[in-house]
């Protein structure tokens, strides 16, 4: 019997409840999480709407949402918890991610190690 298997990235409560807002808004079918090249420090996180997940994509489910993982950021992303953040002056997605090695000052550009798998 194999043993389950632990969930790519996780959602907060916040995230979760952002996420199916944006969803019932939009009227597309996934939030699709990646990265991109970018910025000062080198990568950027992106999200977009989409219908249907590309034959690759990483489907996770948490707290009632699915969103989906772009294949090629599965592994910069692996082990990632995403926050929604709510304050006077801003509203947005937050990641914790472990395999974030730096950042860069305005917090818009970080830089990604993939993440090493366990045999």
């Amino acid at each position: 019997m194999s043993r389950p298997r632990p969930k790519a990235v996780q959602l907060t409560d916040a995230a979760a409840e952002r996420v199916k807002a944006l969803m019932e808004r939009s009227g597309k079918g996934y939030l699709r999480v990646g990265v991109k090249n970018g910025g000062c420090a080198g990568m950027e996180y992106v999200m977009d709407y989409v219908e249907a997940p590309e034959p690759l994509d990483e489907r996770v489910q948490d707290k009632g949402v699915e969103i989906v993982i772009e294949s090629k950021a599965l592994l910069f992303l692996l082990g990632s918890q995403i926050d929604y953040e709510k304050t006077p002056l801003h509203a947005k997605f937050v990641f914790r991610n472990p395999n974030e090695t730096d950042a860069c000052g305005c917090g818009e550009s970080v830089t990604l190690v993939p993440a090493e798998l366990e045999d």
